[in-house]
């Protein structure tokens, strides 16, 4: 693995540009799995196929997240700015698209119910968003409103990367310090026992609930300052600063791809196949921070680092999805469940309805975005980020 050094603080990075792209469009399409993972309505003949691609979709898209988070470090750390400066820009940049969107989202039940249109067509557009919103009810809403600063609700459940994010930023110029300090060895061990922490979620779910140390009056276990998304941050500057020939990001990234994504699969599917699935078996092996998703995101990671973008206008595109990327999340999850009615509506093959119906609400959401930006201007970054 050769060092690389990264390119100076404020330059333009096209293959971030590209895993962007990746990540932005893979969340897209994560989405527009929930009709089919979570189908809403009368059951269809064909449920068991719709399971299938349900599961298979969401089984291969499970690095978009951490893909983002990978981004972040990579982009970020260490961190250049004092503290209070690197907060307000970065912090202050998401915190009022968030609370305008947060709003919004928790509103449009009760908004659907002043036209006059049924229940049901909030399950269009979130499928598992529970009996209580199908009550199209100011107050409902406004107490969903009043709970933003604790946590989303389920008509926004998207906005829950937010609440990571914000952390996220609180916790890297901390974390920068220790960075801007490390050898390559001492990183390599925090990835090391970092990478022993992503199978704690199996353990507890599939042997005993408690490990090395934690018990029913301490969660914080003996690896526990190792494990979460701070490894993706360390794990995303870390190989932005390596490189591997295509050679091994092939021989190694596909075997590597291919087994993270057949546990995910086959993971999953048992776990759904069980009588009275909850809510946490049903995500056990979705969870971002195990080692079949880590063995998904870094072939990932390390592939889009060879692509080369020459042309200028694919350039210019790349980079205005790094200005319009946080807008594009704030609202594609209004399109995913129309898009995906869309493609069914004309009659696109099961086996591609996800994919479609996320190109739709990527692009739509895209453009809107592109659109609003140029005609609001500075007033735009108040609300898309």
């Amino acid at each position: 693995m050769k060092t690389m050094q990264m390119s100076a603080p404020g330059s333009h990075i096209v293959w971030l540009d590209v895993v962007r792209l990746v990540a932005m469009f893979m969340v897209v399409c994560c989405h527009a799995t929930d009709p089919f993972n979570f189908y809403p309505g009368e059951v269809p003949v064909n449920i068991s196929e719709i399971k299938f691609w349900g599961a298979f979709y969401g089984s291969f898209l499970r690095p978009c997240v951490p893909l983002f988070v990978m981004i972040t470090g990579a982009l970020l750390l260490p961190v250049r700015e004092e503290m209070s400066v690197f907060y307000k820009k970065r912090i202050s940049r998401v915190f009022w698209p968030f609370l305008i969107w947060s709003v919004i989202y928790n509103l449009f039940p009760w908004i659907t119910g002043l036209f006059g249109l049924a229940p049901e067509v909030i399950l269009d557009f979130f499928p598992y968003s529970g009996e209580e919103v199908a009550r199209q009810s100011l107050a409902v809403s406004m107490r969903y409103i009043a709970e933003i600063p604790l946590n989303f609700s389920l008509v926004g459940v998207h906005l829950w990367y937010i609440y990571l994010l914000i952390g996220l930023y609180l916790y890297l110029p901390i974390f920068s310090a220790w960075v801007e300090k490390a050898s390559e060895r001492a990183k390599l061990v925090f990835l090391a026992i970092w990478a022993v922490t992503l199978f704690v979620p199996y353990y507890r779910a599939l042997v005993e609930p408690y490990l090395w140390g934690a018990c029913s009056w301490n969660e914080f276990y003996m690896f526990y300052y190792f494990a979460g998304f701070n490894g993706y941050l360390l794990l995303g500057h870390y190989l932005s600063r390596h490189e591997w020939s295509l050679q091994k990001t092939l021989g190694w990234g596909v075997p590597m791809f291919l087994v993270g994504f057949a546990v995910t699969f086959y993971g999953f599917r048992m776990m759904t196949s069980l009588p009275d699935c909850t809510a946490e078996q049903l995500e056990l092996f979705f969870y971002y921070c195990s080692p079949n998703v880590v063995l998904m995101t870094i072939p990932l990671f390390m592939l889009c680092k060879k692509v080369r973008v020459r042309n200028e206008i694919v350039r210019k595109a790349l980079a205005n999805l790094t200005v319009c990327g946080f807008g594009v999340y704030m609202i594609h999850y209004f399109l995913t469940g129309p898009g995906v009615l869309l493609a069914r509506a004309c009659q696109v093959p099961v086996s591609l309805q996800i994919f479609v119906g996320a190109l739709f609400a990527f692009a739509v959401s895209w453009l809107l975005v592109a659109l609003l930006r140029r005609v609001m201007g500075r007033y735009a970054r108040i609300i898309f980020g």
